[in-house]
């Protein structure tokens, strides 16, 4: 294998310290936020990566100390995230490889949990199983009553 090229396992290319700019959607593959780098292109296009407020286009090049705002997820349950890039890559490495390139914030943190409990809370109040023949006559006999 050649020394110079990229190999997507080698750690020596993890973090490259010649790097000072990297592109969006390279970034966000290899800091696992999605998993190929057509969807990191149109998560961006889609409007949900926005850097320090605003609107990100895929070529914008990260530098570090930018803070990216993240929505992941379907329309139910959507997650933001707001980070701070701490170090830059457009190779894409492990777990704890990735989770060192930024650092989330203290309110995205405490947000995120706290739309995690209410969506544990909302799940309560459903009942434990669905209600059989008999249950299902009785409340249609309730419902037409009315």
């Amino acid at each position: 294998m050649n020394k110079n090229s990229k190999h997507a396992n080698s750690p020596t290319h993890a973090f490259d310290g010649a790097q000072d700019k990297v592109r969006a959607d390279k970034w966000l593959w290899a800091a696992r936020f999605f998993r190929t780098r057509s969807l990191a292109k149109d998560a961006i296009d889609g409007g949900k990566v926005h850097m320090n407020g605003s609107k990100i286009k895929t070529s914008k090049e990260l530098r570090v100390g930018d803070t990216l705002t993240i929505r992941q997820g379907h329309a139910t349950r959507q997650e933001e995230k707001t980070v701070i890039i701490t170090a830059l890559s457009d190779v894409r490495g492990n777990a704890t490889a990735a989770q060192a390139l930024y650092q989330e914030t203290e309110a995205s943190l405490i947000q995120r949990e706290f739309f995690a409990e209410q969506r544990k809370l909302a799940n309560l109040a459903r009942p434990d199983s669905k209600p059989n023949k008999k249950e299902r006559r009785e409340l249609n006999k309730f419902k037409n009553q009315w």
